[in-house]
């Protein structure tokens, strides 16, 4: 173990130093308190062997300082003093020593006090170990809870933590931002023709791809069924229509099959309805996704494999652009 033993006296620094460096430890000294937590602070200390009284920095101020500032490893603090005070025993104690040494010590005293001390510093060195790996597993747990398990895209969770961060940002900033709602054209007819375990692949390929083409600050998330959500912070009305655009152009063109669809192409689409939160509107964000939503619907009934607009400001206007086939 690494000791640092902290002392004024050179007689006892030097002998409790020779007792521990003979007992296998490497043993580090400090003539003072100030001098002692410099070295505490540049050191994993293993064990710390303090004089109660030196200039400066005292030995039971230096076990609180250890105790509250140290975190990231566990230190077994023994003060050594000159009297067998009990009152000021139990004072050192209670600034975070572990255990403590009358002088002068002799060298049983000293081995038995490093047989507990890599007791306990090995059980904190295994709770540290657990502790992070529950951390691990929480942070993992959260990722799952936040993720759609098909398409490994963020879930509906995710997307309204996500949403609400955005608009809150947007009410402080005074600044626009847009979602596109996508949605795969005749993808019942697609599961029925090929079967729900292809539709699951059509599914993760479309999310892959949409998730390719997004530009930086996006986010994409599951809605639901064939049904993806897309945000774009700090974003205009054309600027989110191109992105929808680029998102139809860039699914078609994956080229997957899909010969059962009523309308050509014969091959997988989307189509998507695009809404813009602006500084002046007061819609919440369930308003703006249904506003989505029917655009969304209204892109259907035009004849899908489109984009429809439903600006925030003029929530009746709706307008269509028709993405490369």
């Amino acid at each position: 173990m690494k000791v640092l033993v902290a002392d004024d006296d050179a007689t006892s620094r030097v002998l409790l130093k020779a007792m521990a460096s003979k007992l296998g430890h490497d043993v580090l000294v400090a003539s003072d308190g100030e001098s002692a937590w410099k070295l505490m602070l540049g050191s994993d200390i293993d064990v710390l062997l303090t004089d109660w009284m030196m200039p400066g920095v005292d030995g039971p101020e230096l076990c609180r300082r250890v105790r509250h500032e140290i975190k990231d490893h566990y230190t077994y603090v023994v003060i050594v003093t000159g009297l067998a005070d009990p009152a000021q025993i139990l004072e050192g104690m209670g600034a975070g020593a572990d255990d403590y040494l009358v002088k002068p010590v002799n060298s049983l005293d000293v081995q038995t006090l490093f047989v507990a001390a890599e007791r306990v510093t090995r059980l904190h060195r295994q709770l540290q170990r657990v502790r992070a790996q529950l951390e691990e597993a929480n942070l993992e747990l959260l990722g799952r809870s936040l993720t759609d398990s098909l398409t490994n895209l963020g879930n509906r969770r995710r997307m309204e933590e996500d949403l609400l961060r955005v608009h809150a940002r947007s009410l402080r900033s005074g600044r626009s931002y847009s979602v596109a709602m996508f949605d795969i054209d005749y993808f019942k007819f697609y599961n029925d023709h090929y079967g729900h375990p292809t539709g699951d692949e059509a599914l993760c390929k479309v999310a892959a791809c949409l998730n390719r083409v997004l530009r930086e600050g996006e986010c994409i998330y599951r809605y639901g069924g064939e049904e993806f959500l897309l945000v774009m912070p700090d974003c205009g009305e054309d600027d989110a229509v191109a992105a929808a655009e680029r998102a139809l152009h860039a699914v078609s063109i994956l080229n997957i099959p899909h010969v059962a669809r009523p309308s050509a192409p014969p091959v997988i689409t989307l189509s998507a309805g695009v809404a813009m939160h602006t500084p002046e509107s007061e819609d919440t964000i369930h308003e703006l996704i249904e506003r989505a939503d029917q655009a969304l619907y209204a892109a259907k009934l035009s004849g899908r494999n489109r984009v429809r607009t439903n600006v925030a400001a003029f929530p009746d206007t709706t307008s269509s652009v028709t993405a490369p086939v």
